[in-house]
């Protein structure tokens, strides 16, 4: 009797192993399924919310795939690290896939996926202009605009032309790198700075100056932030690449649906030091500025004005034909 109910002891006992492993471990044995894509993002910044809403909403999870994200400070270091296989996908400007190109890179990068459609720096400067601010106040003045050839630089003086005034007007001052701008505003080294947010804010509340302007809207619409691929990843993936471009979608459509705070409560664990009425400021702020697409196409007039914008600043040897850099398989207008 003794050795009859060890047995079935043991039988209930690998059982209720059996169905522990089975329904514990499945979920995990699911993600692991799910194909791990690396992106390497060109800076950290609530310009780029509806990828991050993408994540953390589950959009990428409901396309079988697990995002991995990597900071990667600048253009040019984000297209290495897609060109050398320790990333896959690459967010940056689409600037940085011509310089590529036009260096006969054979396996060169492609953009398949759109994100943001204009700058997103607003000119700061002293708030006694904010309510009747026109850029004939820039005349003679001197105003921080980051390194020389870098494109926040090249969109303000982009934003310059097409509102009427000359480079030689404004007193550009290139001397101060990206991420010293605002310290050297609030040190009087210049009478307005272009600033991307949250800095623009913080040198509001901090009671320094006004946001006076979208440098975007001056500007016009470009593919100002792309996801781009290898040729050959692309054409080796393409399943991924929908699946991928899918998930962006449902976070641009999630982006143009929903209020400022609602997108900020989606994101808020991306920007853990910023508080959520800062957050949902910022937002606001970007949504007015029109600066998310409604979809991921790669609009052609848009790719234009950014090769005049940046033959303008005497950046681009040639044109590069658009169907050789762009591919819009997988977006749908």
């Amino acid at each position: 009797m003794k050795k009859f109910i060890y047995i079935v002891l043991v039988i209930a006992l690998c059982i209720l192993l059996f169905t522990g492993i089975y329904y514990g471990v499945k979920p995990n044995d699911k993600d692991k399924e799910n194909k791990t894509i690396t992106v390497a993002e060109v800076t950290h910044s609530v310009f780029y919310a509806p990828f991050y809403a993408s994540i953390h909403n589950g959009y990428f999870k409901e396309e079988g795939i697990n995002t991995e994200v990597i900071l990667t400070s600048g253009a040019d270091k984000v297209a290495s690290a897609v060109l050398s296989g320790d990333a896959d996908i690459g967010l940056s400007g689409l600037e940085a896939t011509l310089y590529v190109y036009d260096n006969g890179a054979k396996d060169y990068l492609v953009n398949f996926s759109s994100l943001t459609k204009r700058d997103g720096q607003f000119l700061v400067g002293d708030c006694k202009y904010k309510d009747n601010f026109n850029v004939n106040d820039l005349k003679g003045k001197s105003v921080l605009a980051g390194r020389s050839g870098g494109m926040p630089e090249m969109v303000f003086n982009y934003a310059l032309y097409k509102s009427g005034l000359s480079k030689g007007e404004v007193n550009i001052d290139n001397s101060v790198d990206f991420a010293s701008l605002s310290g050297a505003y609030i040190g009087k080294e210049g009478d307005f700075v272009n600033l991307f947010e949250p800095n623009a804010l913080n040198i509001e509340k901090e009671g320094y100056g006004c946001v006076l302007a979208s440098l975007g809207l001056m500007s016009g619409e470009v593919p100002y932030t792309v996801f781009h691929a290898k040729k050959s990843y692309i054409k080796e993936n393409k399943e991924t690449i929908k699946k991928f471009t899918n998930a962006i979608n449902k976070g641009l459509k999630f982006i143009k649906e929903s209020t400022p705070k609602e997108i900020a409560e989606s994101i808020k664990s991306e920007f853990p030091d910023t508080s959520i009425e800062d957050l949902t400021k910022v937002i606001e702020r970007y949504k007015n500025a029109d600066s998310w697409w409604d979809n991921t196409y790669i609009s052609e007039n848009a790719y234009n004005n950014l090769l005049d914008l940046m033959e303008y600043n005497n950046a681009l040897d040639k044109r590069i034909d658009f169907n050789k850099i762009v591919d819009n398989s997988y977006n749908e207008r």
